[in-house]
């Protein structure tokens, strides 16, 4: 998430954690924490609420650049499309800078779960909610969200035809049906108590209209994942996958309080307000959001004016000490721990890594202290390694299984020589004349190359030889291909814990490192259909557990954000949806 899903990759992982503001060391302009409240919220419900309108054009950095208006599809999914599209796409429920999960009364009525044995929720638009272009916002959208999301369609080699990066939670509903254009009743063949996290939050629904209309496909609730028109289904899939990425206004209308109107490739994308949006309309008039990857560079545009706030996913120590030190003109600094965690993948395909001993060395020479002491504890004074990859260390349930790992080459050495791997003279691990040679992937982040250098000091002395491949593309095509050694990236999370399962089930849309486990897959099913929260936990235990016995994947630690703005009064980067979340609220000061 942070590949941004951030990746950041979206929609991947979850859980929650203290978001409460931290300067890691100074006190920022204003108070930080209380920014994390959304003004439109009420309760459990969100709606926009009236704030002047500016005929100014607010410029926002962030860490990498918007690629794709369907952030669902498995080559497309990242953080970064989520951070541009929070304000485009409109869903079921809204998420505030707490975490705290909102009804979205400016698009619903309701949603209400109607029957327990079968699970069943009802799920009611508001009357007159429509798209940009004017066409109704209403079922059919909703259906397309689980046709493209069950995982059910399948081709004749058994794969998904639509290659959605997530199916947790739409695999588990039956059937959709439209008793009216604003009603979607789901029925779900097995429960999920995680329903509130389908149907928006990870923006996915997408304007069924337009498929519609592209393809020759008069209603594609006629469809059905299986049987039926299947070469319709595929026209569909087709579409749905390869046809909204970049940007092109016939095609990508908006649903939410802003509509793209502008898109620079690898640059920026520009939103305005919408002028079919039935909500109260956005501060803004017009909102910019650049990509910059080096976070020196985007503090940098703040003080020179260039930009109005910066949005960064990937904390930078000497970003954020240039930014405390713009108080005095005015700048507001805040950094807190998000919902997102860097972690490196171990890829099942590599011929090293199919031998577990190897993967374990890899772990043991790993100094993951040292990357928390020099890359993140500058920003986030508290920061440590992370223990888990189900659990975020200030929730319940949370176990380290990783506390072995703490950078000891000569243990690492001992299992690769137990393994029979000998050492050549340039003091490489050798088997079968080859050199054990680990290529570490990542984007070209500054922070993200300083933890390979220090990886391949590290675990020199273990005789790992490690590569920097460093590739600025890495997360928008080859990680979703399989096409690394190890992986680095980081996993961002909604508070909706049963989407890791396409993490680290078998086959699942986001495990693209071809691993494979019986028991967390038991595990993982267990916890995603359980009712009951403490046994649901415990199975995420359990699975968090055997991860860690396999080998598979480090994790380093959580990832804290950091955010800086001047001339707005509140802004505050929500770890999921990132600053935009609710940028229809920003006010235009003076300061």
């Amino acid at each position: 998430m942070v590949a941004g899903a951030t990746l950041v990759l979206s929609a991947c992982g979850g859980g929650s954690s203290d978001n409460g503001g931290s300067t890691g060391g100074q006190e920022p302009t204003g108070d930080v924490a209380a920014m994390a409240i959304a003004k439109g919220e009420s309760g459990d419900n969100y709606a926009a609420p009236e704030v002047p309108q500016s005929n100014d054009q607010f410029v926002v950095s962030t860490d990498n650049p918007y690629t794709a208006y369907n952030n669902s599809a498995a080559d497309a999914n990242n953080s970064y499309n989520t951070f541009a599209l929070a304000q485009v796409l409109a869903g079921a429920y809204r998420l505030d800078g707490n975490n705290k999960v909102l009804l979205n009364k400016d698009v619903m009525d309701s949603v209400e779960l109607t029957s327990k044995s079968p699970q069943v929720v009802t799920w009611k638009i508001k009357k007159g909610t429509v798209w940009s272009d004017g066409a109704p916002w209403g079922c059919s959208d909703f259906y397309l969200t689980w046709l493209s999301s069950t995982g059910k369609a399948k081709d004749a080699a058994g794969k998904d035809i639509f290659t959605s990066a997530n199916t947790v939670g739409y695999e588990q509903i039956s059937k959709v049906e439209c008793p009216d254009p604003n009603t979607v009743v789901t029925t779900f063949d097995t429960p999920y108590p995680d329903y509130k996290g389908l149907f928006g939050v990870s923006l996915d629904i997408m304007p069924a209209h337009v498929l519609e209309r592209e393809t020759g496909v008069a209603d594609v609730t006629k469809l059905t994942p299986t049987g039926g028109d299947q070469a319709a289904l595929a026209k569909v899939a087709e579409f749905w996958k390869t046809k909204w990425n970049g940007f092109d206004a016939k095609l990508m209308p908006a649903s939410g309080p802003y509509q793209m109107t502008g898109f620079e490739q690898n640059n920026s994308v520009t939103l305005e307000r919408n002028p079919k949006w039935t909500g109260k309309p956005g501060g803004p008039a017009k909102i910019v959001l650049r990509g910059i990857s080096d976070q020196v560079a985007q503090a940098q545009a703040l003080e020179n004016g260039e930009v109005q706030v910066n949005s960064m996913a990937q904390p930078d120590v000497n970003a954020a000490d240039r930014l405390r030190g713009l108080a005095s003109q005015g700048v507001t600094f805040g950094a807190s721990n998000g919902l997102s965690f860097e972690h490196m993948d171990l890829n099942y395909k590599n011929k090293w890594l199919q031998d577990q001993a190897v993967r374990k060395a890899f772990m043991q020479c790993v100094n993951r202290n040292e990357l928390a002491e020099k890359l993140i504890r500058p920003v986030l004074a508290t920061a440590k390694p992370l223990g888990s990859l189900t659990f975020f260390q200030a929730e319940e349930g949370y176990q380290d299984n990783y506390a072995q790992y703490t950078g000891d080459a000569a243990a690492a050495k001992k299992t690769l020589q137990d393994a029979g791997y000998t050492f050549g003279g340039d003091g490489f691990a050798t088997k079968g004349g080859a050199k054990v040679s680990l290529k570490i992937s990542h984007t070209d982040i500054p922070r993200r190359k300083q933890t390979v250098e220090l990886v391949q000091s590290q675990c020199k002395a273990a005789g790992i030889e490690v590569v920097d491949d460093t590739d600025p593309n890495f997360l928008d095509t080859r990680v979703s291909q399989g096409d690394y050694d190890i992986a680095l990236f980081a996993w961002s999370a909604a508070p909706f814990k049963s989407a890791q399962k396409a993490i680290y089930e078998t086959g699942g849309g986001q495990n693209w490192s071809s691993y494979s486990d019986p028991k967390v897959d038991a595990s993982f099913k267990d916890a995603a259909t359980n009712l009951d929260e403490t046994a649901a936990r415990k199975a995420y235990q359990d699975a968090d557990k055997q991860l860690a016995e396999d080998n598979y994947s480090l994790p380093l630690y959580q990832l804290p954000n950091m955010w800086a703005f001047k001339g707005i009064d509140k802004v505050y980067f929500q770890s999921y949806f990132g600053a935009l979340w609710n940028a229809n609220e920003w006010v235009k000061t003076n300061k």
